[in-house]
């Protein structure tokens, strides 16, 4: 525990870790000399040897002092080094989980990050600013005890050292079982954490389905778990426990049994043996504390080691400085790639030509969302080679390529902030007038035109308060702001309302102007619009031409466009069978 706490710790925290260390040493030294002082001076007390008493009292007072000033020093720099690994804890963590892969970000490590970088750091700090006493002194003064207890009797000494090595088999018994049930507990509070996000974030569709927090069945699962593997964790922790209080315990009775038993025949005085009998109970009282801390402790160390696990994620490989790059083109040379062992992209080859605009088709799990993201180097591919700028983007760094690259997806996130924060963030040193420029050639500013405070209105968590269209423009006025010369674009408005749909393409088209457009289109207007189309299927390239020499060949694509125009063609109509002002409409084909 204390290596993985240093192995986290800076060094400002390393050394106040170290201070701490010594000074916790020393208190346990300092407590066990005060207690095996008690010896002399309830002899003393009890042969009324007042003058000798009065001595020993004097050089126990001395000891507490020192202990005092001790324990002051090292609890201090037991906070101090609690805020200073804290600081570095989350840096750290920021700083990596910053490199990670993009990839690597999935729904599933909302709740994983977020407890980690919350309890999982409380835990961690916790263990300098109010765990390591109790449990160093908890068997540093103990083991003081025992020592100077061969000083005034070996016998009883020896008789309580005897159960010492079983007292350490059940601690670490104990600490084994909360070790154990911790990593259930952990898990179900990650699931039950992700969720409770995703309740509060998805009210809008949980109420229109009538869905309560007791109707919501993954919420509900999730609570149930974690109060389910809370209660495991106390009712495996606690017979472990009481075995060991059991195990102290008994250490306590056979120095008892064997004091009064060298009492009667006479080998100890009975003054003697109340004395050294009141510092057992100074030995086993520390022992009990442990007992009760050693569980937090070795869920603090199971905290560590999740963050080792994180810390361990390699970030990709990146070059200390990006190859040379020319034009805007993008190209897959046989290209295959899988999610942990499920193929999904198996020698994949195009081009995308600079300022054109490439258009990616095929049905659902074909790999066109995952084309997208292994151009923006998401993942490395596991065969052949991704060029951006007619380059290998391994050799591009990260700072580099993304500066290449807009990227407008579906799933939009916008910042608690205003919507001028937000479209800024695509260029924060971008003036005034620019973002102006962008936010007009995106039609925010009718967005910001109906709203109170304009331009400086909150968007809320997620942009809750805008539509989903709203949202879209905002992050294709983003877009515009950077004026990168690769636009990667998951088609945006197949979701949208009419209205929102035309703003959105118009802010597509600004922004797309000029530049080379990958798209992955559902659209029969933006696939027809296309200078080239690309059909996936199953991970492959299965067609690859324009939209009349694809339908000309009569293949994929062709049985694409026809499934498409046809459910294009589908619209609401009245119910001719009903009055004319009577609300029931039906569905009929074009």
């Amino acid at each position: 525990m204390i290596r993985a706490l240093f192995n986290v710790a800076g060094p400002e925290a390393t050394r106040l870790l170290r201070r701490n260390l010594i000074g916790l040493g020393a208190e346990g030294l300092l407590m066990g000399l005060g207690f095996a002082l008690l010896v002399p001076v309830l002899a003393a007390l009890f042969s009324n040897d007042t003058r000798g008493a009065l001595i020993w009292l004097a050089a126990m007072a001395g000891v507490l002092v020192i202990y005092a000033g001790v324990r002051y020093r090292s609890q201090l720099a037991g906070y101090m080094a609690a805020i200073g690994l804290g600081r570095g804890l989350f840096s750290r963590l920021g700083n990596h989980v910053a490199e990670l892969p993009l990839g690597w970000f999935g729904p599933d490590r909302v709740g994983q990050v977020g407890r980690l970088t919350s309890q999982g750091v409380i835990d961690v700090i916790g263990v300098p600013a109010h765990l390591l006493r109790p449990v160093i002194t908890a068997f540093v003064t103990p083991a003081t005890v025992i020592a100077l207890m061969f000083i005034f009797d070996w016998r009883l000494a020896l008789a309580a050292l005897i159960t010492a090595p079983i007292a350490a088999l059940v601690y670490r018994w104990t600490g084994n079982l909360v070790q154990r049930t911790d990593h259930r507990t952990d898990a179900a509070g990650t699931e039950a954490a992700g969720r409770v996000v995703e309740f509060a974030q998805n009210q809008a569709v949980l109420r229109a389905f009538g869905r309560s927090t007791e109707g919501y069945d993954l919420l509900d699962n999730a609570l149930k778990e974690q109060r389910d593997a809370g209660r495991v964790q106390i009712m495996t922790a606690v017979p472990g426990f009481a075995a060991f209080v059991l195990v102290v315990q008994f250490a306590f009775t056979i120095v008892l049994l064997f004091g009064t038993s060298l009492a009667l025949g006479g080998s100890i005085d009975v003054p003697e043996l109340l004395a050294l009998l009141v510092l057992a109970v100074r030995y086993v009282e520390p022992l009990i504390m442990a007992a009760d801390l050693g569980g937090a402790l070795r869920i603090g160390r199971n905290s560590l080691a999740r963050m080792d696990t994180l810390m361990a994620m390699e970030p990709l490989p990146e070059p200390e400085a990006s190859a040379a790059m020319a034009g805007a083109g993008i190209a897959f040379e046989s290209v295959g790639f899988a999610y942990d062992t499920r193929p999904i992209l198996t020698d994949v080859s195009f081009t995308v030509p600079a300022a054109k605009m490439t258009a990616l088709v095929g049905p659902s799990g074909s790999g066109k969302t995952t084309v997208i993201r292994l151009a923006a180097r998401f993942w490395d591919v596991d065969a052949g080679v991704v060029r951006v700028a007619g380059t290998d983007v391994r050799q591009i760094k990260t700072e580099d390529l993304m500066a290449r690259l807009s990227m407008v997806f579906q799933d939009v996130y916008l910042f608690d902030g205003s919507i001028e924060d937000n479209i800024r963030m695509g260029r924060p040193e971008a003036g005034e007038d620019a973002v102006r420029h962008a936010a007009r050639l995106a039609r925010v500013d009718e967005i910001a035109d109906r709203l109170p405070d304009g331009y400086a209105s909150k968007v809320g968590e997620g942009g809750a308060a805008l539509s989903g269209g709203e949202r879209q423009r905002v992050s294709i006025a983003r877009a515009i702001l950077k004026d990168a010369p690769i636009v990667l674009l998951d088609e945006a408005t197949a979701a949208l309302d009419p209205e929102n749909e035309a703003a959105v393409q118009d802010a597509l088209r600004a922004l797309t102007a000029d530049r080379t457009l990958l798209v992955v289109a559902h659209r029969l207007q933006t696939v027809q619009s296309a200078d080239q189309i690309i059909v996936l299927d199953e991970g492959t390239v299965a067609e690859q031409g324009s939209h009349a020499e694809l339908l000309a060949k009569g293949g994929r694509y062709a049985a694409f466009w026809r499934e498409r125009s046809r459910a294009e063609g589908w619209r609401l109509a009245p119910d001719r069978s009903a009055p004319p002002d009577h609300p029931n409409t039906h569905i009929a084909g074009a």
